[in-house]
Parts: C-alpha cells; sequence; structure tokens
C-alpha cells in the first residue's frame, strides 16, 4: 500500500463490469495488501478473465480523477448457489466507504433476484470487514491445499425483501 492520497472529483458510481475491465480487477486482487505474507500465494496467479465478468455479477465502483475513470473496487455475486465469490476494494482506495457502497449494491442486486441470503466465505483478514458490514458468521470453511491452506470464516449475508 502506498502513500499515495487518492483524489476524487466525483462520487462513486457502480457499474456492471465489463470485458476490458479485467485487467484492472486483476491487479485490484493481486495488489492487495491483505494478501500479504502466508496469504501471498493464495492471489499470486489469480486473474479476473473477460470470461469470468461475461459468466457473472460482476460490478465495479468507478471514481474520477485527475487521470479519469479509475475501477476502484468491484464484487461478483454468483447466484446458484447463491455466494458473493469476490469482492475487493484497491488499498488506496479503502477507508472510503467503498466496501459498504459495494456490499449495498450486492444485497439489492440478490434482492432483485429473489435470493434471501447470500453466502461468503470470507479470507481472515476481511473477517472483521463483513461483520462490521453486517454478515453473520455461520461458521468454517476447512482449508484446501494447496490453494487456500488455511481455514476461512463463513458468512452470510440476510437479504431483506424490502
Amino acid at each position: 500500500m502506498g502513500s499515495r492520497t487518492l483524489r476524487l472529483s466525483q462520487p462513486i458510481t457502480i457499474r456492471r463490469a465489463v470485458a476490458r475491465d479485467a485487467k484492472r480487477l486483476t491487479r485490484i486482487v493481486r495488489g492487495s495488501s491483505a494478501y500479504e505474507g502466508q496469504y501471498a500465494a493464495a492471489v499470486a496467479g489469480y486473474r479476473v478473465g473477460p470470461d469470468y465478468i461475461e459468466a457473472h455479477r460482476v460490478f465495479a465502483a468507478v471514481g474520477s480523477d485527475e487521470q479519469g475513470d479509475r475501477v476502484l473496487g468491484f464484487y461478483s455475486l454468483v447466484l446458484a448457489p447463491p455466494e458473493l465469490d469476490l469482492l475487493f476494494v484497491a488499498d488506496e482506495a479503502q477507508g472510503r466507504g467503498i466496501g459498504r457502497l459495494l456490499v449495498a449494491h450486492m444485497q439489492a442486486e440478490a434482492r432483485g433476484a429473489g435470493l434471501d441470503r447470500v453466502k461468503v466465505v470470507s479470507h481472515r483478514p476481511a473477517e472483521g470487514f463483513y461483520h462490521r458490514a453486517g454478515a453473520v458468521r455461520t461458521g468454517t470453511a476447512p482449508a484446501n491445499p494447496p490453494a487456500v491452506p488455511w481455514d476461512r470464516p463463513e458468512f452470510e449475508f440476510r437479504v431483506s425483501s424490502e
């Protein structure tokens, strides 16, 4: 995580991700400081490809700065079975409410799709975020070596019908 301060000139919007976003989404995943040290191997070769974006409900949080529009974070909602597969906010954009904005958008998408709950298998460093965002801890997903050699907390977002 750098010391660069992100200065946005316009509000953050959320839009459907498109194939040309794939490289930026991949950079956000691979560059996440939450995956440093012992967790680095889990994302080292990870790729969010155009095929993944087309197959799932992937949404990007976009803001504008002096260089134009920038993808600041994203999420992926899988409908069957209902799961928040990915949720990342670029390190330089963290602490600005983008993660909560993405969660609220995901819940609206899930509601629109007729879902009443969405599962999340979390990364340990993100456990506090999901708890603060309103997810309820439901269990533990066991390690899956070699890709994920540690147990992970499992959460669930309950989606209201409002």
